[in-house]
């Protein structure tokens, strides 16, 4: 005697994805055993923007790919999860939000406004870790870090310092692509490139006190 099961004519994810994650995240099955070899992912943390977008649905399925083989080749496999890289987009959504609510960044303390920030992360940064949760992402997450954490904010300024003292960044005039906005530069992967036919212009400015110009 044979027992037949019928299966669904259609794949329900809200019957079956819901139920495994919550059991592997119940038996710790992303956490590390530390007497193996290690390989460990860092995730490039998404911005504190809002949701997620196709792009990070690719990127981190790409990542969860390798570290869950890592874990069948019998590896120590740890994914560690962040949010906002930089915050710069970050800032300028929450620069965006203040002014919605009548409130210019320049007439608030730092401190206010990283008080405003840290308000937009625990509303919109939950959100992003619950959504990469939902497509499966099997991350550490007792390890989760965001960029204003204390630990990782004071590790960042002592990297700079370190630099800086070694020479290896500094302050030089230079073509940059300055965002008006944010009162910042920008990577060249924020720049849209585009050719046009246009004027030269020079300009000269009176040097005060003298006869001559700059």
């Amino acid at each position: 005697i044979y027992n037949i099961m019928e299966l669904p004519k259609s794949y329900k994810p809200s019957e079956v994805e819901l139920k495994w994650y919550q059991n592997w995240e119940k038996n710790n099955v992303f956490s590390q055993d530390e007497s193996k070899n290690t390989f460990t992912i860092m995730i490039p943390p998404p911005n504190v923007t809002g949701i997620l977008h196709l792009g990070h649905v690719l990127n981190n399925t790409i990542q969860d790919i390798l570290i869950r083989r890592a874990r069948l080749l019998g590896k120590n496999a740890c994914w560690i999860p962040g949010t906002d890289h930089a915050s710069i987009a970050t800032e300028a959504k929450v620069v965006e939000s203040l002014k919605e609510k009548g409130i210019d960044k320049n007439d608030i303390s730092r401190d206010e406004f990283i008080k405003h920030a840290w308000d937009w992360k625990n509303k919109y940064g939950d959100i992003i870790l619950e959504q990469l949760k939902k497509i499966g992402c099997s991350c550490d997450w007792d390890r989760t870090k965001f960029t204003l954490d204390e630990t990782m904010n004071k590790s960042v300024i002592s990297v700079f310092i370190d630099l800086f003292n070694k020479g290896l960044i500094y302050r030089g005039y230079r073509m940059v692509n300055w965002d008006p906005k944010a009162q910042t530069t920008l990577s060249d992967e924020e720049v849209n490139y585009f050719e046009k036919r246009d004027l030269l212009y020079y300009v000269k400015y009176k040097i005060e006190g003298e006869e001559g110009y700059l």
